[in-house]
């Protein structure tokens, strides 16, 4: 029997209201403090705060604001503010990233690793930090036409994702014509890695962040990618995934896993038509393996192996096994195949 259970507090989060940017103003919020007139044909997205759904485009909407909603400075300091009242579920991980081609390629400009609306470890709901204030590279190239992207891995709960895609113009007085930086991703959405409940671990999923590809965006075309990589290949989506774990959550949590894949890379971009609709690419991690001492053979990156006694299991992160994650209490860990585990009642 796998672990089902649900609490009527579980039940009530999966329902509450999540995480969401207010600043600058993502497509199509009703909820900041000001926002450009709708495009023709669109109307507010009132789910704002609700995960994307694990097979749906990573971003509400292919269309821009008509207009945009800030104005940045390479170089200059830049705040991202967040709606109150919404679900932290224990923070987690959060990327900050900009694009030249509506998302579909986007460099990490900054990250909050662990603890993104907290002051530290919490198993908590009620945000206690709801803005970050960030210095953006001096090297991030001047556009009327650039995104910026959040990206929010939760700490506790169901697998999900949380995004914001917001339209902003950059100045850059010292006219970059590229910017090099790790290739966002997002993670429990179909194609990409699944990062399991932290379960007091805040490091969980941290190396996925640390060894994403380098890419290069650029508002004018398609620079060569850095001299120390070579150039990765096309996008591809891989349709292989293996069965994400199931663990037993802290109370009023119920763990919903998603399949987990190997994903695929866009280097470069274009700055396209305002009304061109692109889905986001898949990168594929050409990095080198972590330079950790592995706990066992070398494996299949995502696979998943139950450890001796069944009492919890590893995940395969760049052909390394990863410390071992308990099972909860009452459960063990079953291999349902080779690449695949759940924590079933013993």
């Amino acid at each position: 029997m796998l672990f089902k259970i649900a609490s009527v507090a579980a039940l009530a989060s999966s329902v509450a209201a999540h995480m969401a940017m207010s600043e600058p103003c993502p497509r199509f919020s009703p909820n900041c403090a000001t926002q450009p007139p709708l495009p023709a044909g669109q109307s507010y997205n009132y789910n704002i705060k609700n995960p994307i759904a694990y097979d749906a485009p990573v971003f509400i909407s292919d269309t821009p604001w008509p207009q945009p909603v800030a104005s940045w400075t390479a170089g200059q300091p830049v705040t991202v503010k967040f709606q109150p009242d919404g679900a932290a579920h224990g923070g987690g991980h959060c990327q900050f990233a900009i694009s030249y081609d509506n998302g579909k390629t986007a460099a990490v400009v900054h990250k909050v690793m662990e603890h993104c609306f907290f002051n530290g470890p919490s198993d908590g709901n009620n945000a206690e930090v709801l803005q970050y204030t960030f210095n953006l590279p001096a090297n991030v190239p001047a556009s009327s036409k650039a995104q910026f992207i959040w990206i929010w891995t939760n700490a506790i709960g169901n697998r999900e994702l949380y995004t914001g895609i917001a339209d902003i113009t950059i100045a850059n007085p010292g006219g970059s014509t590229s910017y090099t930086g790790k290739s966002a991703i997002y993670p429990n959405h179909a194609g990409y890695p699944t990062i399991p409940e932290f379960n007091g671990d805040y490091t969980t999923g941290v190396s996925l962040f640390d060894n994403a590809p380098n890419v290069v965006v650029s508002p004018g075309g398609s620079p060569a990618p850095p001299a120390s990589s070579a150039a990765p290949p096309k996008p591809e989506y891989s349709s292989s995934a293996v069965e994400s774990k199931s663990v037993a959550p802290p109370v009023g949590h119920t763990p919903a896993p998603q399949p987990s894949a190997e994903p695929t890379v866009e280097v470069t971009a274009t700055e396209p038509p305002a009304t061109q609709p692109t889905a986001p690419a898949t990168p594929v991690y050409t990095s080198s393996a972590p330079t950790a001492v592995p706990t066992g053979s070398a494996c299949t990156h995502g696979a998943l192996q139950c450890v001796s006694g069944n009492a919890g299991f590893q995940q395969c992160v760049w052909g390394v096994w990863s410390a071992t994650f308990a099972c909860g209490k009452g459960t063990v860990c079953q291999q349902t195949s080779p690449d695949a585990v759940i924590c079933g009642w013993a």
